[in-house]
């Protein structure tokens, strides 16, 4: 299997056009993808697993007689080409027909996006390993023990359909991890970019370590609100939980927390949020599931929700253009924005933390649940990195929370912001997001771990 060149991939769509014409199917599309990742593990000071994996799919769907529906492989040989149409076929037609079916899109003009970059494509082991050696000795150097992953990934995703419509994107990405763990504490750092040279693993070996050593000894304080200084990670983990709500498909079910608030103040009015996968610290293909080019959208303009994600179907019903944010057909959701960007202000971190007469720095969070989706309250723990501020200083490391906050109100009581930059946080997906110090942060017991 190689899905990699654009070739390929045509040749691919070919196959699965041959394969429906003798069922009498003309109105076909091919969802492919193909991904080969590397990853260098590491525990207790040392490299401990390299593994290396490659793999494709097929996501094929056709159209006919007002139906439609998908069947997916991962063998790429014409025998399992023709299967995977002859089971999306048969699947079609014993369907219900789909209520707002909407045709095939024809050919789409999209933005040159160019985040390929040959020399992440091809790092090999020993590129990694150099660079995790080199952090794993900052961090024994501090009597400390690491922790981590450094990984390299190529990834192309392709959509092509009968009407001509062809879609091909290349990216690559490496993310870097790393956990300094001292006797009672710990310190974590995390970055993802496109090149892997851009990752600057000693900087991030060496954050790690210094939170672990002054997060040391930890004192344990009351629950209660509190100001916080939420560094950009812990911004990712709480705001990636509500994106999803800015959906025209989550609104008509009732199942965002945006009914009965668009287009009305509903957050602070320094806050403003875009989906822009244009970006320059973003990352993905400029057209959605449906081939659809994405646009930009103003998703909350100081402090108002405003536009929302369309897909097409949507779009049609409303009198709407679709914008570029649908998922891949059939399916229950609809769209939703994914490249999210966090307008931020002018302070730093340690400007914040100057500025805290008595309040708490958070690293990241962990085990975030959903509470209230209306309210969108949240609850989840700190980790890797809380620490006690009093007198414009970090004063001590601290237990671990768990916190129990509405969104809807955190965005009401945000004091200032930093730049916004890539951050990467618990969750697998990435956002450019800025520092927060947020007033009245309510934590609502301390852990025990």
């Amino acid at each position: 299997m190689d899905l990699f060149s654009r070739r390929r991939c045509e040749e691919v769509f070919e196959a699965v056009v041959n394969a429906a014409r003798p069922a009498g199917v003309t109105e076909v599309e091919a969802l492919m993808g193909a991904r080969r990742s590397a990853l260098t593990r590491f525990a207790n000071n040392r490299i401990h697993q390299n593994v290396a994996q490659q793999g494709g799919s097929l996501s094929i769907r056709v159209i006919t007689g007002g139906r439609t529906a998908r069947a997916t492989t991962n063998q790429f040989d014409r025998d399992s080409i023709g299967r995977a149409v002859a089971q999306a076929i048969a699947i079609t037609r014993s369907s219900e027909p789909y209520a707002d079916l909407m045709p095939l899109l024809g050919p789409q003009q999209y933005a040159d996006v160019r985040r390929h970059h040959p020399d992440t494509a091809a790092a090999a082991p020993e590129d990694r390993a150099k660079a995790v050696v080199e952090a794993i000795g900052i961090v024994e150097a501090a009597g400390q023990t690491a922790a981590g992953i450094f990984e390299t990934e190529e990834s192309v995703s392709a959509l092509m359909n009968s009407e001509g419509l062809v879609a091909y994107y290349p990216e690559t990405s490496a993310t870097f991890s790393i956990t300094a763990l001292g006797a009672d504490s710990s310190g974590w750092a995390k970055a993802q970019s496109p090149r892997a040279l851009d990752i600057d693993h000693a900087e991030l070996a060496t954050t790690a370590s210094r939170k672990a050593a002054a997060s040391a000894a930890p004192r344990e304080i009351s629950p209660g609100r509190y100001t916080v200084v939420l560094q950009p990670a812990a911004v990712l983990d709480l705001l990636g939980q509500m994106v999803g709500d800015f959906s025209a498909t989550a609104i008509e079910d009732q199942r965002s927390f945006l009914n009965e608030r668009l287009n009305r103040k509903t957050f602070g009015g320094n806050i403003t949020i875009y989906d822009d996968v244009y970006h320059p610290l973003q990352t993905g293909a400029p057209w959605d599931g449906e081939g659809v080019p994405r646009s930009r959208l103003t998703l909350v303009s100081a402090g108002v929700p405003g536009e929302i994600a369309w897909c097409r179907s949507r779009a049609a019903a409303a009198g709407r253009n679709a914008t570029g944010h649908g998922y891949p057909l059939p399916n229950e959701y609809g769209e939703g924005p994914v490249n999210i960007v966090v307008a931020g202000g002018d302070s730093t971190v340690e400007q914040m933390i100057a500025s805290t007469d008595r309040g708490i720095l958070v690293t990241r969070l962990w085990y975030i649940r959903e509470v209230d989706p209306y309210e969108k309250i949240m609850t989840g723990m700190t980790r890797d990195g809380t620490f006690l501020i009093e007198d414009g200083r970090l004063v001590s490391g601290l237990h671990n929370f768990r916190f129990n906050v509405s969104l809807v109100e955190m965005l009401n009581q945000v004091e200032a912001m930093s730049a916004p930059v890539r951050a990467a946080g618990e969750e697998s997906f990435e956002m450019v997001a800025p520092a927060m110090k947020v007033n009245r942060f309510n934590f609502s017991e301390v852990t025990k771990f």
